[in-house]
């Protein structure tokens, strides 16, 4: 039987507001709330974004290098090309967003909570995605260098057409994970494994890991 899919519940920008309106990007502080702005075509770097809120906002080529989104909750929102080589978003919450096209180095997501969430196109060098949550996600079309799930919790969790070079999935807990259509070098934490769905192209590539793993001896 396949895994569920992912149920992604697309953001509804302006269903609470009658339209989303142009906001000054550059006067975002910390621990501020936003409903219904649109922030595009700034330079964010090094500003203190620490528990900020942003519910259906629209986030448009903006430049978060260094900026430190600790704690911050994004909600029924749209994130469009966004720009860091270290993005700082530890212990933040997702919820009905979609992310498109990221370009980023060091993405720094561990301990957060991703819910109904679609991360499309892109390239990520290094995704940390440790002792997160994850209900409902599908990452799609992305480029990953090295993908840490170690410690998460994922359920209907797809990654979907991706090319991934390390995926490291120790003491990961799987629940109806697709990993089918992705493609990948090195898998560690093959325990993590465990309820994820693969295929069998893929079972032959883990199978030298696996036979390790469990002590066999192939000759």
């Amino acid at each position: 039987m396949p895994s569920p899919a992912p149920s992604i519940r697309p953001p509804r920008l302006g269903f609470s507001a009658p339209v989303v309106v142009d906001a000054d990007a550059t006067a975002l502080v910390a621990r501020d709330d936003h409903d219904g702005e649109r922030f595009a075509d700034t330079d964010l770097s090094g500003y203190d974004l620490t528990g900020s809120e942003f519910v259906e906002c629209e986030l448009a080529d903006l430049t978060l290098t260094d900026t430190q989104l600790r704690g911050s909750r994004f909600v029924e929102s749209l994130v469009v090309a966004p720009f860091a080589p270290t993005l700082l978003a530890a212990r933040t919450t997702w919820r009905d967003v979609s992310i498109e096209n990221p370009r980023w180095g060091s993405a720094e997501l561990f301990e957060a909570q991703l819910n109904s969430v679609h991360l499309r196109g892109g390239k990520i060098d290094y995704l940390n995605l440790r002792a997160s949550r994850l209900t409902d996600v599908l990452i799609e079309d992305c480029t990953i260098t090295d993908l840490d799930l170690g410690g998460f919790h994922g359920t209907r969790v797809a990654l979907r057409n991706c090319r991934i070079g390390t995926l490291d999935l120790t003491r990961a807990t799987c629940v109806d994970v697709d990993l089918r259509t992705s493609d990948f070098s090195i898998v560690n934490g093959i325990d993590g494994l465990r309820g994820a769905a693969i295929n069998e192209f893929q079972l032959s590539l883990f199978a030298p890991v696996l036979a390790a793993h469990l002590g066999i001896v192939v000759e």
